[in-house]
Parts: structure tokens; C-alpha cells; sequence
């Protein structure tokens, strides 16, 4: 076991964490979870637009096209507000003026993925001849168009600033100004190159990655049961190693997950039933059903804690019982450990992967709706799986059940561990 350890610690660790903190995924990282507050405000509104009681639902209904219209601002064109964020900050890892960056990334964005419709002839009574912008394009379907072109377009800036390929304003300029006639060459290079690849060349950058990408999305983020147990295997298996799982495979799992929750979203919205989304395996998915009290399944072992005979993980338990209820749990990840400790780390991956596979019999048998809203990640489980899935109270039923669940694959394990800790005491 020694062997081994030293060998993840050797080998496995060092390359994990250059892959996390490698500047262009930490961009892709930032950048996406910056619009977290606005899919969770689109979500509150998706489930105020379709309450659980029908007396409710009937006084809405009049209200129904104008309450889904924050929906449409926030979730609907998630992918543009992700490349101002992207851009951002990789700009702000270069030391590169943010503002500048992220509203050429935008420009970039919108050149290359939203083509402007032209309507020639008004239709009395539904549009007026003009131009009109499809907002289904800066929708998450498009979310790695937003990825593309928001690195794209810094790494340009930055060309350009380095070679100094740029206007320079004399001494005394205030900096607002100053930066704004350095970003005019760049700016009219990116306009130029994203405008000559989309419509010259005629080449659709979102179309051509979703080609290329959506084949994975099938495997990590999807409705197969291997795909999503691997998903899972992975974060659990690099959260015991002492890295964060959900952080490493942010850069390849989170534009899936927000592309598939808004997917589901806006299917919801348009009246498709919570049974009949598109996406079973969404971040929510492992969220509420899985992640009870955190990665892993934690909140029971904190349970088990709690009444243990060691002095020491009693009051672990004690500690970690109120984070551990709104799902944070690094103190007992940290302070057990679980991180390279393989007798509770075994646990910590295998009872994710029972409860994964449980729920995802429910869901394909149509026992618990599949999840179409984002809440967030500190609402406790039983509450998150209720509201996420249409106020779905057999979701709400099978959070206590994987509960359970994970109380009897733990305990074993606690006890072996706990026996441990009283001969050390």
C-alpha cells in the first residue's frame, strides 16, 4: 500500500494538479461557473411558472409568457454571458484589461455563432421587416463556440499587446481611454478573422464542435449508466487522492452539464414532461441523489460519527453534521481523512456508484422525473431532489433511501476505521 501511495504521489498527483490549475481550464472553470447566479434565477422562475398545486397553477397561467421571459435572459443565452466570463479571465491571468477582453470575446461570439436573420416583409401582427438575432444560438448548446472564442480572441489581444502591434495614446491619457485605442487594431483583426471563418469560409464553429464533442457528452453526460458511473468513479477517485474531483473535471464535464440542465430547462419550459427530458445524468442528477451531504455520500458517514465510541470522530461527527447537512464536506474529507485513507475511501467511491445506479432505474422506470431546474448546491438533498424534478415527492423519498443506502455500505468500513482510532486513543 506504501508502493502505491507513493506512486499516486509521485506520478498521479503532480499532473493532476498542473491539469487544474493550467491557466486556459481555470479560464473555462471560472468563466462557466460565473453564470451559476443566473441559472439558478432562471430555475426559481421555472418553478414559480409551474407550481406543484393547481389551484396555483391557474391563477399563473394568465402570467405564464411573462414569467418565462427571465428564463429566456438567463438560462436561454447562457453560452453568451460564459465568454465574457472566460475571457475575462484568462485576461485577468495574463494581467490583460478585463473589460476590453471580455467585450471583444462577445464580439467574436456573436460574429461567429449568431448569424443575423433577415426578415424582407412584415407579417401584420407577428414581426416587422428587419434583422432579427435567434436567441436559441447563444443558448448552452452553443457553449463551446463561447469557450472557443473567448480564449481565442485573448490569446489575439494578447498577440497583438506583446508585439506591440497596437495605437499608443501619449502620457496624461486617462487609462479607460488609453485601453480602448489599444484594443482598436486587435479588435478590428478578431471582427475581421471571426467574420471571414463564418461567413466566407462559410465554417459554423458551434455546429462543427458540437459534431465533434457531442459523441463524449454521450459517454460522461447522457442517459448511459456507464458513462455516468465513470463520471462518477472519477470524481470520487480523484476527491480521495486529496484533489478536488469536481474541479478536475470541470474543464470536460461542466460545459456538458450546463448544456444538458438547460437543455432540460427549456424543454420543461415548453411543456415537455419532467418524465420525458432529454438528459438523465445532469450535475443536478449527482447533486440530489447522490452527493447527500457532499461528494460521496458523506452525510452519513458523519451520522455514523456522531455515535462512534472514539472520542476523536465523535466529535468530528458533531463538527461536520451542520456543513454536511447543506452539503459541504471537506471537513470529514480532510478530517477523518478520507483523503488517502483506502478504508473509508472505498466507501467514498463505491456508495455513489450504488446509489447512481439506483436512481438511474428510478429515473429510465419512470419512478422520479428527471431534473429540470438548477438550484443551489447548499439547498439540504431532500428539498434539492423535491424542487428539481417538479416537486416530484418519490424523488424526494429515494434521497432517504440512497441515504440508507450509503449507512450500510459505510458502516462496515467505520467500524473497521473507528477500531483504528480506539487503539490509538
Amino acid at each position: 500500500m506504501d508502493n502505491f501511495v507513493n506512486f499516486l504521489n509521485a506520478k498521479i498527483l503532480p499532473v493532476a494538479n498542473k491539469i487544474g490549475t493550467q491557466r486556459h481550464m481555470m479560464a473555462i472553470r471560472k468563466g462557466v461557473i460565473s453564470t451559476l447566479p443566473l441559472t439558478i434565477v432562471g430555475s426559481f422562475f421555472t418553478l414559480i411558472n409551474n407550481p406543484p398545486i393547481q389551484s396555483w397553477a391557474n391563477a399563473m397561467a394568465p402570467y405564464k409568457e411573462i414569467l418565462d421571459i427571465p428564463f429566456r435572459y438567463t438560462v436561454g443565452i447562457l453560452a453568451l454571458y460564459a465568454t465574457f466570463g472566460i475571457a475575462s479571465a484568462l485576461a485577468d491571468s495574463y494581467k490583460l484589461d478585463k473589460l476590453t477582453n471580455g467585450i471583444l470575446a462577445v464580439l467574436a461570439f456573436l460574429v461567429s455563432t449568431a448569424a443575423p436573420i433577415h426578415i424582407t416583409e412584415d407579417v401584420k401582427g407577428v414581426i416587422s421587416a428587419g434583422r432579427y438575432i435567434d436567441i436559441s444560438n447563444l443558448s448552452a448548446s452553443s457553449l463551446f463556440a463561447s469557450i472557443v472564442t473567448g480564449l481565442l480572441s485573448v490569446e489575439i489581444y494578447r498577440f497583438f499587446k506583446e508585439k506591440n502591434i497596437t495605437i499608443k495614446m501619449p502620457q496624461g491619457v486617462p487609462p479607460e481611454v488609453s485601453n480602448s485605442f489599444v484594443a482598436l487594431i486587435p479588435a478590428a483583426f478578431i471582427l475581421i478573422f471571426f467574420w471571414f471563418i463564418r461567413y466566407i469560409l462559410n465554417f459554423n464553429i458551434s455546429s462543427f464542435l458540437s459534431m465533434i464533442l457531442m459523441p463524449l457528452k454521450g459517454v460522461l453526460v447522457g442517459n448511459s449508466l456507464f458513462g455516468g458511473l465513470l463520471t462518477i468513479l472519477l470524481i470520487t477517485g480523484f476527491w480521495t487522492l486529496g484533489i478536488h474531483g469536481a474541479a478536475i473535471m470541470a474543464p470536460i464535464t461542466r460545459p456538458f452539464w450546463e448544456m444538458s440542465i438547460a437543455q432540460n430547462m427549456g424543454e420543461f419550459a415548453s411543456g415537455t414532461s419532467a418524465n420525458h427530458l432529454s438528459t438523465i445524468f445532469t450535475e443536478q442528477f449527482l447533486q440530489w441523489f447522490l452527493w447527500i451531504g457532499g461528494a460521496g455520500g458523506t452525510l452519513a458517514l458523519v451520522v455514523l460519527f456522531m455515535f462512534s465510541k472514539s472520542a476523536y470522530l465523535k466529535d468530528l461527527g458533531k463538527l461536520a453534521l451542520l456543513p454536511g447537512l447543506f452539503n459541504i464536506n471537506e471537513p470529514v474529507i480532510f478530517g477523518a481523512p478520507i483523503v488517502m485513507n483506502p478504508i473509508l475511501g472505498i466507501p467514498f467511491i463505491v456508495a455513489p456508484l450504488v446509489t447512481g445506479t439506483l436512481s438511474y432505474f428510478m429515473t429510465i422506470w419512470g419512478v422520479v422525473p428527471m431534473m429540470m431546474a438548477r438550484l443551489p448546491f447548499t439547498v439540504p438533498s431532500p428539498l434539492g431532489a423535491f424542487s428539481s424534478t417538479n416537486w416530484s415527492i418519490p424523488a424526494m423519498i429515494l434521497v432517504f433511501v440512497n441515504f440508507l443506502i450509503d449507512l450500510a455500505i459505510y458502516y462496515p468500513f467505520f467500524k473497521i476505521f473507528e477500531k483504528q482510532q480506539l487503539e490509538k486513543e
